[in-house]
């Protein structure tokens, strides 16, 4: 009767065990699964940073139309009176300035130049925030896997306390022993909490990327992990880099807007022509002295100023500058691409190799010594250092294994923002 009632305590001590980690750890908040393709697709609508990014290409449009503005005719008129009855007289008349030298046309061109490099900048943008929005959504996944490897290990080290409990009161086994194992699952709670703050701490910052508020419900990441098996030619890479790349294709517009930086400059220098055309009216003079008949003139002119104080040089200096110093960043950029390709595409071909490693059994070989040793322990043929160093080793592969695949799929991440291209789906 005694070893029933003993097996009937073991089981009552593992129900407790179960709803006591369930009431520890709060997975139960309110959840909503987010595929990869509908993150990316949020990501894109609704990012905050990068509808405001989109404003930059809308203000150099706007700048087009600032540079279409010719100078505005200007209406004058004045007027005077006496005290020695000489006649009131008015005079009214307009003035505008004519520029020369295609100003207006060099001031378009640079603003469409402006427009374009703009529209480059924001495709680069976009393209980093691919990236980055991956690799978050990578990483939420990672601390996914971490809080289950944490879970799992304190649920193991949690009933190995309840059942050590148990056989320390049979008197199978020492108080010491009983006490350490305990004092293990306590140890691994404070992981499980640690891994429970990071997945939602990583959570909320996928809320954040797709311009979500964060209210009851957070999105959780999941994927399949499929298609990250690839194959590429290093020197392909870095010639599609080079033609792809649109932080490049800035830097070669950012040489075309110096070209019209430079071209407004040496129009600027051309002087502009004032037109001005008006009317007289003359009152009647009936003074003794000088007495006069209303009358009415015509004026017309031209202003013309003289630049020799002022020929603009240093305008047409900064701009020459400009353009050297465009083309120097061009070929760093330049540069700066290969050496990104390459090192992306080294470290993808080797987390490829790591991943291959747990092909070999790792996990499960690991997986089955904790089980032996467990099973063991339970017989009194294995000591209790052996199984929680076993267990240590499985929490260390499973560990190993998730932060590997983190690796390998952000490689790929990574290599395909270096090189430009983007046709990740997981």
């Amino acid at each position: 009767m005694k070893p029933v009632y003993n097996i009937f305590k073991i089981i009552i001590s593992f129900l407790f065990i179960t709803s006591t980690l369930q009431a520890q750890v709060d997975t139960s908040f309110a959840k909503k699964q987010l595929s990869y393709t509908d993150f990316i697709k949020q990501v894109k609508e609704n990012n905050l940073e990068y509808a405001a990014e989109k404003f930059t290409v809308n203000l150099a449009e706007a700048e087009v139309e600032n540079a279409k503005i010719i100078p505005d005719v200007e209406w004058t008129t004045e007027g005077s009176t006496n005290q020695k009855h000489m006649g009131n007289n008015l005079e009214t008349g307009l003035n505008w300035t004519v520029e020369l030298g295609g100003k207006r046309k060099a001031r378009i061109d640079l603003a469409k130049s402006q427009v374009n490099l703009n529209k480059y900048l924001l495709q680069d943008f976009l393209r980093n925030l691919y990236s980055d929005a991956s690799l978050q959504f990578l990483e939420c996944i990672l601390n996914k896997n971490i809080l289950d490897v944490q879970l799992n290990s304190y649920k193991t080290l949690s009933n190995l306390a309840a059942s050590d409990s148990i056989r320390y009161k049979l008197g199978d086994i020492t108080l010491t022993d009983s006490k350490q194992s305990k004092l293990e699952a306590q140890f691994m709670l404070n992981e499980v909490y640690k891994a429970e703050s990071e997945w939602k701490n990583s959570l909320t910052s996928l809320s954040l990327i797709m311009g979500k508020k964060q209210k009851d419900t957070l999105y959780t990441a999941y994927s399949a992990f499929s298609n990250f098996n690839r194959y590429f030619v290093l020197a392909d890479l870095i010639t599609t880099a080079q033609n792809n790349r649109a932080d490049l294709q800035a830097a070669l517009q950012t040489k075309n807007v110096s070209q019209k930086m430079l071209q407004l400059a040496k129009a600027n220098r051309m002087m502009d022509l004032g037109i001005n055309a008006g009317l007289q009216f003359n009152g009647k003079a009936t003074n003794e002295e000088a007495p006069s008949p209303y009358h009415t003139g015509i004026t017309a002119g031209v202003s013309i100023p003289l630049r020799f104080l002022n020929n603009r040089k240093g305008e047409v200096q900064t701009a020459q500058y400009s353009i050297q110093k465009a083309e120097v960043e061009y070929k760093q950029i330049e540069l700066q691409i290969e050496t990104e390709v390459t090192q992306a595409y080294q470290n993808y071909i080797n987390t490829k190799k790591q991943m291959q490693q747990f092909s070999n059994g790792m996990l499960s070989n690991s997986k089955a010594i904790l089980e032996g040793k467990i099973y063991s322990y339970k017989r009194g043929n294995t000591s209790l250092l052996e199984v929680l160093d076993a267990q240590r080793t499985y929490n260390d592969v499973q560990e190993n294994y998730y932060q590997t695949l983190y690796s390998y799929c952000s490689a790929l991440v990574k290599l395909e923002r270096s090189v430009g291209i983007w046709d990740i789906s997981f």
